[in-house]
């Protein structure tokens, strides 16, 4: 069974913040996704969705979008973005989704899933975008990054005993790029070589459609998946 992947879907169900605000690339986004997705995807396939799936602030604020999602062909399994304020605690969400009726969705938050022929684990991740201004309101970088590196350790030791299982590759989905440009998340990157993982998705990045969306840095290749440079149309997995 194919698995395809997309990321940083930016839903608006009541179109308060629709992304067509940002330029003709966006224009009839939700329609053309649920075309697009529906055109290539199979009801017995499965689509990753690392991160920024809604723009609604709580669980019940999500729910349209949910919907929206639960609809559309294959089993989904999603990410947390930065932009995911609905997001909650695994056991919170599952109760949701069971409570209102969403069968086709499920989580990646410091779990594993086995999927087509590969084993799925990863985390939001963190980037750093250094040409943006510092100021005295910044983040802590260093815990978040320390907290994204103990989760994506949660999602390997979760997914590691479903490889030996299987016999299938671990592949990593982030919402944030370990790496971009000069950026590189070190401590991340360090993790997927402790584990030997070679190939890694990842969404955030938006108004880039050049052709180095796909790079190896250090034995590792990173594929740029947001849903703007794919043109809203989901692409498969490939080892």
């Amino acid at each position: 069974m194919p698995v395809f992947v997309i990321s940083d879907l930016h839903l608006s169900s009541d179109t308060t913040k629709s992304m067509e605000v940002f330029g003709p690339r966006w224009r009839n986004y939700m329609s053309r996704l649920e075309q697009n997705w529906n055109k290539v995807v199979g009801e017995n396939d499965t689509v990753i969705i690392p991160g920024d799936i809604s723009w609604a602030l709580t669980l019940e604020g999500a729910l349209p979008d949910l919907f929206f999602l639960d609809r559309l062909h294959g089993k989904k399994i999603i990410g947390k973005g930065n932009h995911d304020y609905w997001w909650s605690t695994q056991k919170k969400i599952k109760e949701f989704f069971e409570s209102n009726r969403i069968s086709t969705i499920d989580i990646l938050y410091n779990n594993a899933h086995v999927a087509g022929e590969i084993v799925i684990c990863g985390t939001r991740g963190w980037y750093n975008e250094q040409s943006r201004p510092q100021n005295e309101n910044q983040p802590d970088y260093a815990k978040i990054i320390n907290r994204e590196a103990i989760r994506l350790r949660l999602s390997i030791t979760a997914a590691e005993p479903l490889a030996k299982e299987t016999g299938y590759p671990l592949v990593a989905f982030f919402h944030f790029p370990p790496v971009w440009n000069e950026f590189v998340c070190r401590e991340l990157v360090d993790i997927l070589h402790e584990h030997n993982i070679k190939k890694c998705y990842y969404g955030h990045i938006h108004g880039y459609y050049g052709p180095e969306s796909k790079f190896v840095f250090e034995d590792v290749t990173f594929q740029l998946v947001s849903s703007d440079f794919l043109d809203f149309m989901p692409v498969p997995v490939r080892i």
